[in-house]
């Protein structure tokens, strides 16, 4: 298959296996989301979802965000991990949300990516989940696929992005990133990838991930 084929038949298979896609973090507006994704940096999604339901029963806009401490988010946060960081960038992110943008996330890469502990990433995911903005947010699953899938070299994520955003078609982008992950969660895990389970890796992976020894260590 060429690229392009290897591409179309990706999406063919996302779409029949998630014809709909839940975005996975708990929230209900864009500041909610914002602080969801800032938790998720090396925390999972079940465990995020677990967490800000106590935060934002406390505080759960900028306003009251500023009215707790740092430490006070931090213990809340705690078993998120990383929480020194990501506390100390909840109250500064949420101070200037209040200060320069009247209390509402600002709609663009460039505002969201100056906030406190903001990164692309995050920012990409907040302008696609909250705002409809084609963005193609690269987490550890999709970098995985796109090298499995031979879509792009695995040099780093910066290149993945680019090369997923080169092939997928823009109208996609956002629906896409999600199946991705979804797909790499439940069949195409980073240890013990399955073949006979991941069909898209067994109908257009390298062919250094098609032997006979990665068939039989990884049933």
């Amino acid at each position: 298959m060429t690229k392009a084929e290897r591409a179309k038949y990706v999406i063919k298979t996302l779409q029949e296996l998630y014809p709909t896609v839940p975005i996975p973090l708990d929230h209900k507006d864009a500041y909610t989301l914002l602080i969801a994704v800032l938790l998720s940096a090396q925390c999972t999604d079940v465990r995020v979802n677990q967490i800000t339901p106590l935060l934002f029963a406390k505080a759960d806009n900028p306003y009251d965000m500023v009215k707790l401490s740092v430490g006070e988010i931090q213990e809340i946060i705690r078993p998120c991990g990383l929480s020194p960081m990501k506390s100390k960038g909840i109250y500064g992110l949420s101070k200037i949300l209040i200060e320069k943008y009247d209390g509402q996330v600002p709609q663009s890469f460039e505002a969201l990516e100056e906030l406190p502990a903001v990164g692309h990433k995050t920012a990409s995911v907040v302008m696609s989940q909250a705002f409809g903005v084609p963005a193609f947010p690269v987490d550890t699953h999709i970098h995985r696929l796109m090298w499995r899938w031979n879509l792009s070299n695995g040099k780093n994520v910066a290149q993945t992005e680019k090369d997923a955003k080169a092939i997928f078609p823009k109208a996609l982008w956002n629906e896409l990133h999600l199946q991705i992950i979804y797909y790499g969660r439940e069949y195409s895990p980073a240890r013990g990838m399955n073949l006979d389970k991941d069909v898209i890796t067994r109908t257009i992976g390298r062919k250094e991930l098609l032997t006979e020894d990665i068939k039989k260590t990884s049933r």
